[in-house]
This record gives C-alpha cells, sequence and structure tokens, in this order.
C-alpha cells in the first residue's frame, strides 16, 4: 500500500478529548491499553526504566487479562522484581461500553506501546483520544505498525529506532507538558486529515494495488 495499509474509522460514541491529566493530579501517567499477552519481561524491564526515571510517574495497563485474579499477581510480581512497587501500577479490566474505554483515556498522558508486538486498534484509540504513543520499531510488519500509523500523522519523532532511544523519547515528551497539551489538542485533528482515516482514498489504493497484483500474474503467464 502507498501510504496507510488500514483505514480507521472512530466510533460515534467517541468522547470528547479531554485536558491533559498531568496538569490535574500533578503527575504523568502512561498506559497501555494493549493485550497483556504483548507485555514480555523485556518489556516490563523498559517502562520500569522510565518510570524510575520519571518521578512520582504511574502506569495503568488495562486487558481483558486482569479479569484474572492470579494474572493480575504475576503482573505486579514483574514489576516488584524490577524495584517498582504496587503504588505506581493500576491494572484495569474491560468497560462494559466502548464509550467507557476510550474515555480511560481521559487519565493517560502518554501512551507506550508493546514490542516487538505492536499495538493497532489500541494505537489508533489512544491517538484519536489525543494521546501520543510512543513506539520502538522493528523488522517485520508485527513491529512496525506503530511506525506506520505514526508516520501517516506527522508524528516521525516518536518513533524509536533503539531501545534507549524510546526510554529517552518518552522521558523528554514526558517533561514537556506544553508539548503535551499541544498534542492533546492536535491529535484527533491529525488523524481525521490523515490517509488512515480517508475512507475513499483507501479503497482507490486497495483497487489499484488489485489491479496490479492481477497484471503481475497476467504478465507472468
Amino acid at each position: 500500500m502507498p501510504e496507510s495499509f488500514l483505514c480507521y474509522l472512530p466510533d460515534k460514541e467517541s468522547p470528547e478529548v479531554r485536558p491533559l491529566p498531568a496538569l490535574k493530579v500533578g503527575h504523568i501517567t502512561f498506559g497501555s491499553f494493549n493485550n497483556f499477552a504483548k507485555v514480555s519481561s523485556a518489556v516490563v524491564s523498559l517502562w520500569t526504566e522510565i518510570l524510575k526515571s520519571v518521578p512520582e510517574s504511574r502506569l495503568i495497563l488495562k486487558s481483558h487479562s486482569f479479569t484474572d485474579q492470579e494474572t493480575c499477581r504475576y503482573a505486579m510480581e514483574m514489576f516488584n522484581r524490577e524495584g517498582i512497587g504496587a503504588g505506581r501500577i493500576e491494572l484495569l479490566p474491560p468497560e462494559a461500553s466502548i464509550r467507557e474505554h476510550l474515555d480511560l483515556y481521559r487519565r493517560v498522558d502518554i501512551a507506550l506501546d508493546t514490542h516487538p508486538y505492536h499495538g493497532t486498534t489500541t494505537t489508533c484509540e489512544a491517538l484519536w483520544m489525543g494521546v501520543p504513543v510512543v513506539t520502538l520499531a522493528g523488522n517485520c510488519h508485527a513491529s512496525r505498525v506503530g511506525v506506520s500509523l505514526l508516520s501517516n500523522i506527522g508524528l516521525q519523532e516518536l518513533i524509536a529506532k533503539t531501545r534507549d532511544e524510546y526510554i529517552t523519547i518518552v522521558i523528554n515528551l514526558a517533561n514537556d507538558l506544553k508539548r503535551l497539551e499541544l498534542l492533546r489538542k492536535d491529535l484527533r485533528g491529525r488523524m481525521m486529515n490523515s490517509p488512515f482515516c480517508d475512507i475513499k482514498k483507501f479503497i482507490v489504493n486497495v483497487e489499484n494495488m488489485y489491479r496490479k497484483i492481477w497484471g503481475n500474474w497476467c504478465s507472468s503467464k
């Protein structure tokens, strides 16, 4: 595909973007609403380093997995082994509706993408709700989804090539509340005017690819 590999249709029940939560609570709140199966020990180690580098920061994780108490204990133990106490981690189960789910982004300042398996819908939802997402680029589709999405809205500066760069990008963003405020107000508009929210253009691109594939097949006979 020449631009975006997907087309995102925001839910009609989406709540309005809320003000930056850090301004009210006095600390940065990170979030990841990705499937907990994507959160490996390496990811926990990465996020732990960020939490230690941003004083008083918190991390909210939301997943269907957290309806299970044993999984919750396991998740907390992963962070505890890295020196992060339970008071800085919050585990949330699913919400009853998509509107309630999206509204939880009112509590998140920065979304942390998983690696090597990136978020897709979760990244789109975070951006739609005004929450910037920092991603670590890999070398296959699963670890380049965030690269595609952020590139299509002109936020290549949130794409890290290395683990250290990922940490640096997050820390710098966490220390720049003015930039976070601006992104909060600007992200939904960026998305609406981007290729991956342009339904008609996406359809034309898909049709053109089908024609190209068919033409290549015909010419090979």
